[in-house]
């Protein structure tokens, strides 16, 4: 007998790059020789005076609760944050500090969305928006953009998408799946439409902040638009900037009337973020960010060869990224030239005759592409360039 679950599951499935991790994982326990490129975890290993400061927390028997919305000491070090690095002026109030950004969303969406509302949604997206929308009862409005826009939505369209329904607008970059980043030209543009709409909130997700190489210096959306701080919530965390994804620490600043209505969503679902993650986290932001520098720079140098490797592909077209460890290339020609159906059989195409996990871009809202990440070894992408490359011979 089949047991029912709640009605609200037939809005939402599970996350597809989850799906593609733990496939990749089974497959190589099996002794296939499977290069993963789903991942979106970088892979280097926490610097060491973070780790020491969790081990110093032990030590110190910080092993208790924490208040729920994050110890006094790293909402301190997340406030001095914002105002070193992004100009943003936040008091302890407007601080939560989450297990793990997904989580600050998640408590953003439950905390402002309700059935009737909308949510508007740039696509490509990270795979987790649109569902998060959907539990919280609201429906999420997705404005396609694509290559020839650098996947980056227009004043005109976000404009033309807003109603009377429209309660949030989720904004990411550096993105994931593409790499792009807005400009602060481009972000005060489309702050121009949304200070016409009092009502509406905007969800920036900053968490490739500092995964970042574009000629301009990157710019917080809060910043480009101070008009609009009083409705931005930005969401951050340590996990891609400091290789610390298991720790699962995640924050965000914002209005205080909705970080209290989040803090209170997450009394009655995890309580607070683990104690010592919490101290990890702490010495992550106040402590030497060199770290930082040199892992972005070696992000910087896998990009701009693997970006041109796959531009060299037969049926492969791929937009050079400014931030992140993606790269999100079209590859309908190819699909067309195998005579496969969509990217999820390409995708299958490439995992069983090269042994390349991948995820197709329609779970991120942009089918005829690919999501590759390029968080792995220079050696590790030189191989998986030359796997794509035979796997695509028509």
């Amino acid at each position: 007998m089949s047991l029912p679950v709640s009605a609200r599951m037939a809005r939402v499935q599970p996350s597809p790059t989850g799906a593609v991790l733990a496939l990749a994982a089974r497959l190589q326990r099996e002794g296939r020789d499977i290069i993963s490129l789903g991942a979106g975890e970088p892979d280097f290993d926490t610097p060491g005076f973070i780790k020491d400061a969790a081990v110093q927390a032990i030590a110190d028997g910080a092993t208790k609760y924490t208040p729920i919305d994050g110890t006094a000491s790293l909402k301190d070090a997340i406030r001095q944050k914002f105002a070193r690095d992004n100009r943003l002026d936040y008091k302890a109030g407007q601080i939560l500090v989450s297990s793990g950004a997904k989580q600050s969303l998640f408590n953003l969406c439950l905390a402002l969305l309700g059935p009737g509302d909308e949510a508007i949604i740039p696509a490509p997206y990270w795979v987790s928006y649109p569902d998060m929308v959907r539990l919280a009862g609201a429906d999420p409005v997705i404005l396609e953009t694509d290559l020839e826009s650098n996947f980056k939505v227009t004043p005109q369209q976000l404009d033309n998408a807003i109603n009377e329904r429209t309660r949030l607008v989720i904004i990411n970059s550096p993105s994931n799946p593409t790499g792009a980043s807005y400009s602060q030209a481009e972000f005060a543009a489309l702050g121009e439409v949304l200070a016409a709409h009092p009502e509406i909130v905007i969800a920036s997700d900053e968490i490739y902040e500092h995964i970042y190489w574009a000629r301009d210096p990157f710019t917080s959306f809060a910043a480009a638009c101070p008009q609009l701080l009083g409705r931005t919530v930005t969401i951050n965390g340590v996990s891609k900037a400091y290789a610390m994804t298991g720790w699962r620490i995640g924050y965000a600043g914002g209005p205080e009337t909705l970080i209290r209505a989040m803090t209170t969503i997450q009394s009655q679902s995890t309580s607070n973020a683990c104690s010592i993650s919490q101290a990890a986290a702490e010495a992550a932001l106040l402590g030497d960010q060199s770290c930082v520098s040199e892992m972005c720079a070696a992000y910087k140098r896998r990009h701009d060869y693997f970006v041109t490797a796959l531009n060299m592909i037969d049926g492969v077209e791929c937009r050079p990224g400014e931030g992140s460890f993606y790269a999100f290339p079209k590859v309908m020609r190819a699909i067309a030239a195998l005579e496969l159906n969509n990217d999820a059989a390409l995708v299958e195409h490439l995992l069983n005759e090269a042994n390349i996990a991948c995820v197709p871009g329609s779970a991120f809202g942009l089918p005829g592409h690919v999501r590759l990440s390029f968080a792995c070894s220079m050696g590790q992408l030189e191989e998986a360039v030359k796997r794509i490359k035979r796997a695509l011979v028509a």
